[in-house]
């Protein structure tokens, strides 16, 4: 029997009065992150053709997976499957089902975060040495312990709607930041003797760093692993079910998602060819100004996403601890839980800050299941579309595709990892 989610949810759990357009501030926060500032990095490997063709079909397979998700957080009468985990249990039952969801749904968790404090740090660096030129330049491993001391405040926040104030500034953010990243590219021009030849170096270098871009195109379209708690904050009625507003706020999400990514990734690389950048931002030098705000738009962006992905670890970490060793709920075991959480991404943001490859190896191992096919075989297994059928064929396409992209963009991904790291110079 399948529990009433109010009694899944502890004190701090989803309030449930949130309006649509809470929806698509969080899952704009959630979904545009870094990774559209990798986009034109991604293009230099698989070219005008295929890159954009990857990235047109990567919106619309995971806006069709958005809405399955939808769809499915009621699909059964009474009962609101306010967990990405909760809907693994119910469709391959209590004991394979938390196998299934849970692992590729914390990769995605964890592995955003750590990306982010990447990320962070490393606009803050930019930003500094932008704005205050005569100052004494920190190390990035302590921009991003800046950072990274930021979250151990916000992570007391109690919940989603807590966080509504930073998710909304940091969708405003991504918006902008996105804009003013593809105009001071199209405002600059191309580089002199630009090429669109392909990026290449070695024949299995090239190999690996084309999966590795397919990898860092998943991360982009991020935001599925959070889409049920994120419609668990909003009433529902037999009248009016949640996912009516829920799915106005994905469109609206996807829209600017479409606004953000194509003009990033097609100006971007058209400007700088394939000596672009792994984050195109970085490339850019003048205006001065411009450039520094926009990495600080970044940074503030990435501190609302963080907390997005981060709150529903804490929710599980919280609600593990009180029903399996009875400790008490409260501001101690927030303190002590979320902190070591916050710790634990610090100390692999910190050792491991290789964006591109971080990217391409999250983006494959979680995000490509998360989104791509994961959906779409819960939607397969309890909604059963007659076999044969456009909707039967369409799920199974997302499922070949998924595992494609999951498979390849993983092995480059872990492969350019190791390769960077082998010449690398740890907490510099």
């Amino acid at each position: 029997m399948e529990v009433q989610s109010d009694q899944k949810w502890m004190d701090n759990g989803p309030s449930r009065q949130a309006k649509w357009w809470y929806s698509t501030f969080h899952t704009v926060t959630a979904m545009i992150g870094a990774g559209v500032l990798s986009l034109p990095n991604a293009m230099a490997y698989l070219g005008w053709g295929p890159g954009i063709s990857m990235l047109l079909l990567s919106w619309c397979l995971t806006l069709n997976t958005m809405w399955q998700l939808i769809q499915l957080h009621e699909c059964v009468p009474g009962t609101r499957f306010d967990r990405y985990i909760d809907l693994g249990r119910h469709a391959f039952g209590p004991k394979l089902g938390p196998w299934i969801v849970l692992p590729q749904q914390l990769v995605v968790q964890v592995g955003c975060d750590v990306v982010y404090m990447v990320t962070g740090g490393k606009c803050l660096k930019k930003f500094m040495e932008i704005a205050c030129t005569d100052c004494r330049q920190l190390k990035q491993s302590y921009w991003i312990l800046i950072f990274g001391a930021i979250h151990f405040f916000l992570s007391q926040l109690p919940n989603f709607n807590s966080v509504a104030g930073v998710s909304l500034a940091a969708a405003v953010m991504s918006l902008s930041y996105s804009t003013i990243a593809w105009l001071a590219c199209l405002t600059r021009g191309r580089i002199d003797n630009v090429s669109y030849a392909y990026k290449r170096t070695s024949n299995t270098d090239f190999m690996f760093r084309i999966f590795n871009a397919l990898g860092q195109v998943s991360f982009a379209f991020a935001g599925h692993a959070v889409a049920l708690e994120i419609q668990a904050t909003m009433p529902s009625t037999p009248e009016k079910p949640s996912r009516i507003p829920m799915w106005h706020g994905a469109i609206g999400a996807y829209f600017v998602n479409a606004i953000c990514y194509f003009p990033v990734a097609v100006v971007g690389y058209w400007a700088f060819g394939q000596a672009v950048d792994d984050n195109v931002l970085m490339a850019l030098e003048r205006p001065a100004w411009l450039i520094a705000a926009a990495n600080l738009m970044v940074f503030v962006h990435v501190v609302g996403s963080y907390q997005v992905y981060a709150m529903p670890i804490f929710n599980l970490v919280e609600r593990t601890v009180t029903t399996r060793w009875n400790f008490p709920s409260g501001l101690a075991l927030r303190l002590v839980a979320r902190s070591a959480y916050v710790a634990l991404t610090l100390f692999f943001g910190v050792t491991f800050p290789f964006f591109g490859d971080l990217l391409g190896f999250f983006g494959g191992f979680g995000f490509a299941p998360t989104a791509y096919f994961l959906p779409c075989i819960i939607w397969l297994k309890i909604k059963k579309p007659r076999r044969f059928s456009i909707n039967w064929f369409i799920n199974w396409a997302s499922i070949c595709i998924g595992v494609c992209i999951m498979l390849a963009s993983t092995i480059g991904g872990l492969r350019n990892i190791i390769a960077d790291a082998s010449t690398y110079s740890f907490y510099t």
